[in-house]
């Protein structure tokens, strides 16, 4: 009976996982489905649907792929509005830098229903950025920006995001116990609590502003011996004449004015004196500002709370393209989210295969050019030998005529 209760629960639980929005870009129906913004002022790039230069899958692997550098890209599609009241929302899609980038995003962003997609750009205001940032040595990092009463709030860790050229799946869970999970091909990369991780929320403490540090509070934890005297030998200058100087010989005092030796390190210079230190016998250690509770933190369970999110969009630059996106998923459904996401394994194994085969046909091809290259010097060095052996017989020739 017990086990039949559970098996309900969890048939229930599945009945009632919802998926909002699902895009494979199986066709070539997504350019009347989304939308380009028309935004004035900026140079925006063009999609294209493909599989890359190598892949797993030819068909399968298909997304949209970046094809301009250094361009703006601005895309999106708007779906059946949703919130994720009282249940999990999961944000998935996957990445492919195979252009090796340089500088550029690689994020998607969620908005609500009040977005003019033809007018879509930096500052439109959004729900949730989410994704890889790329941008030379030091910005590797996963994007996790939450909107929380009309203001973008940036996560408060650092979560390094992958930087090779394959498929890689992101995946954002946001729980209604305000807790999230940030994984990265189905792995959990970072976690934790909405209220700590991101400043939402005046902080719980503020310092007393009517307490200070008492005028007799001694912090100091060592203080100079009173007993401790000077030497009367200490004091030497720090620099001294240079006693092996001597005067040049063509030194002349009327011309060069009066000869004076260069300035050498003084070897008994010892610095400032400074007394011996003894433990302070009235140290109490550092002063704590004491804390109070801040009258202006309020609680908020409803921190994880989308009230209405109802488009996606890639809002970007690039410096090098050549990314492609695919495999986008939002839904409730975290064991789905990870059955998806499973596939990538097998999606990087083909990758790999194939770029390892057309590495080694480069590879091939290089090595005969260098050697075409080599020979063709070869035979350079051989035509100029030739010919400067024949202009030496010219000039022999012509010099037994004279004689």
């Amino acid at each position: 009976m017990y086990l039949k209760a559970i098996v309900l629960l969890l048939t229930i639980g599945f009945l009632n996982a919802e998926v909002f929005f699902e895009e494979k870009f199986d066709n070539d129906n997504w350019k009347e489905e989304w939308i380009y913004s028309k935004h004035p002022g900026k140079e925006f790039g063009k999609f294209v649907h493909s599989a890359g230069s190598f892949y797993n899958d030819a068909e399968a692997d298909k997304g949209i792929q970046t094809s301009q550098d250094a361009r703006f890209y601005a895309l999106s599609k708007k779906f059946d509005g949703f919130s994720n009241k009282d249940k999990p929302l999961v944000v998935q899609f996957s990445v492919k830098h195979e252009q090796n980038i340089d500088c550029g995003g690689g994020y998607v962003k969620l908005f609500d229903c009040s977005l003019d997609q033809t007018d879509m750009h930096g500052e439109s205001p959004y729900e949730i950025m989410f994704g890889p940032d790329i941008c030379g040595p030091g910005t590797k990092k996963v994007h996790v920006i939450l909107s929380y009463k009309g203001k973008n709030h940036l996560i408060n860790k650092d979560i390094r995001c992958k930087d090779d050229v394959y498929t890689h799946f992101y995946t954002l869970i946001v729980k209604p116990d305000n807790t999230y999970e940030v994984l990265i091909d189905n792995e959990k990369v970072e976690s934790g609590n909405l209220e700590d991780d991101w400043d939402f929320l005046a902080p719980k403490k503020i310092k007393d502003p009517n307490a200070k540090k008492p005028e007799d509070w001694d912090d100091k934890a060592t203080i100079p011996d009173p007993d401790d005297k000077k030497p009367e030998d200490w004091d030497k200058p720090e620099h001294i004449p240079d006693p092996d100087a001597t005067k040049p010989e063509d030194w002349d005092d009327e011309m060069d004015g009066e000869w004076e030796p260069p300035m050498v390190d003084n070897p008994e210079y010892k610095g400032e004196w400074q007394p011996k230190q003894l433990d302070n016998p009235n140290y109490k250690g550092a002063w704590e500002h004491p804390e109070i509770d801040n009258p202006e933190y309020s609680a908020d369970d409803n921190l994880y709370l989308r009230n209405e999110i109802c488009t996606l969009g890639f809002d970007l630059w690039q410096v090098k393209s050549g990314t492609i996106f695919d495999n986008v998923l939002i839904t409730d459904d975290i064991e789905l989210a990870s059955k998806v996401a499973a596939e990538v394994k097998d999606t990087q194994a083909g990758e790999k295969k194939m770029k390892e085969l057309q590495d080694e046909v480069q590879r091939k091809k290089d090595e005969e050019e260098s050697k075409k290259n080599a020979d063709k010097d070869d035979e350079d060095e051989d035509d100029d030998d030739e010919d400067n052996a024949e202009s030496k017989q010219e000039t022999e020739d012509n010099s037994h005529d004279e004689l």
